[in-house]
């Protein structure tokens, strides 16, 4: 049976019909996303099994690839980009962070080093200044963009696990962590799975914390804390991964600087709180942190694989993250040499784009409205008789529907039913349903309409 040959000529003569093939089929899925249901039937997920077909040995070439994971995976994907997904803090990519995409993956650059792309360099260093000045950060804030907040903490972490121990006369970089001074680590009781996911990574334990404990909204409680002992690093929190709340800074910065620790803050959504005047006073004193992780793929809705690490001090993160070889330009201030990773896409495109084309206000928009139809949710789930158990300060809510059992069985009801799709959680105690508002498609008749499905699905579970 004939089929395709890796071919220069053959293959440069192909590229434009098969790239707008792939543009008019993405079109195409985005023009529907609205209105599918938001999770896939079982027979579009069981039709993945045909993309299990042996390794051809000759290639069926780019048009028929291309056609095969259309027809097979567009049926089988999420809606986790149209305006009712709820799920998971996801926010869907805007228009401009897509065709910043879709643009810088044509441009296909390697955006390590500068030599090897000065546009992505630029966008980087551009993007991640205007990002401090959004969030009021202090100047001279810098960092690298990573893959997301997991390894965000973890390159924050790592700089601050470093500098402490420099401190005490100990170059982790070069010896290591064995026979280093051990290095006392705070966090909340409420503290997020990435966090303590990160400290494993860099060698300080997911398990061995001072954990302080924490009010009925997740915040640490700022009252009686103990006394620590240097090198240290207290781990603060923006955004509460239930709640939306987040820890109270200014006490905790205070508290933890007269101990001579370094502070930093996993902020993967709650940071963008930051951006608008009407919630930056729920982040108050957070810029007196010594770092800060974010996610731009949650509430700058760009694509995925785009976190951030920031730190006030720059050098602290060259040292930790520092790259050398006899064939490598000097690397002190670029992405590889300020990140885990070398080779990198260039996420900084992305950001530049969604940031220019929304402005300050565009952003404060964007955390604002989510804020708004977040409450909207849970009034409409408090008019239809359901607990709601946070205070909704941001954009997430929690809601319960009685039992374990019946909470779950609704959680799963509305996940079939499709016209919206939450995830389920347990706060103290309680199972719940967690609706994430957090995308800049959705709107107040998106809104409704869930609430509408959420109490049909009650209903039927009564």
């Amino acid at each position: 049976m004939p089929g395709f040959a890796l071919d220069v000529q053959s293959t440069l003569a192909g590229r434009a019909a098969l790239l707008r093939d792939a543009c008019e089929r993405a079109l195409a899925y985005l023009d529907g996303v609205a209105d599918r249901p938001v999770a896939p039937g079982e027979q579009a997920v069981d039709g993945l099994a045909e993309l299990g077909f042996p390794l051809p040995e000759r290639g069926l070439g780019g048009t028929q690839a291309l056609r095969l994971l259309d027809e097979l995976g567009s049926p089988a994907t999420v809606a986790s980009n149209g305006p009712r997904y709820f799920g998971f803090v996801t926010g869907g990519a805007l228009p401009a962070a897509q065709a910043a995409a879709w643009l810088s993956a044509g441009w296909d650059q390697n955006a390590a080093l500068s030599v090897m792309s000065p546009v992505a360099a630029r966008c980087r260093d551009v993007a991640i200044g205007w990002i401090a000045e959004l969030l009021g950060l202090p100047p001279g804030t810098s960092g690298a963009f990573v893959t997301g907040a997991t390894m965000a903490n973890a390159t924050c972490l790592a700089a601050a696990r470093d500098a402490m121990l420099t401190r005490c006369g100990w170059d982790a970089a070069s010896q290591g962590l064995i026979g280093a001074p051990a290095v006392t680590v705070v966090v909340g009781a409420e503290v997020h799975t990435t966090l303590r996911k990160a400290l494993g990574i860099i060698g300080l334990g997911r398990d061995r914390a001072v954990v302080l404990p924490a009010d009925s909204q997740g915040r640490i409680d700022a009252r009686d804390l103990p006394e620590i002992t240097a090198p240290a690093i207290v781990c603060l929190q923006a955004g509460n991964v239930n709640t939306g709340a987040s820890d109270p800074f200014g006490p905790l910065v205070e508290w933890a600087a007269k101990r001579q620790a370094w502070v930093h803050v996993d902020g993967a959504f709650g940071l963008w709180a930051a951006a608008s005047p009407t919630t930056r006073a729920q982040v108050a004193f957070v810029e007196q942190a010594d770092s800060w992780a974010t996610d731009c793929h949650k509430w700058l809705n760009t694509t995925y694989d785009c976190g951030l690490a920031l730190v006030s001090d720059l050098g602290t993160l060259r040292r930790s993250m520092e790259a050398t070889a006899s064939y490598l330009p000097g690397s002190e201030a670029e992405a590889m040499g300020l990140s885990p990773e070398s080779s990198q896409r260039a996420r900084g495109v992305e950001v530049w784009a969604v940031l220019a084309s929304l402005g300050r206000d565009g952003v404060a928009e964007l955390v604002d409205r989510c804020r708004r139809l977040a409450r909207r949710f849970a009034d409409g789930m408090q008019a239809a008789g359901f607990d709601v158990l946070n205070d909704v300060v941001l954009n997430q809510v929690l809601v319960s529907f009685g039992s374990q059992q019946r909470t779950d069985s609704v959680i799963a009801a509305v996940q079939d039913e499709g016209t919206c799709w939450c995830g389920p959680t347990t706060w103290h105690g309680h199972r719940a349903m967690r609706m994430s508002v957090s995308g800049w498609s959705t709107t107040e008749d998106d809104i409704d309409r869930s609430i509408a499905a959420v109490r049909a699905c009650a209903l039927q579970s009564t």
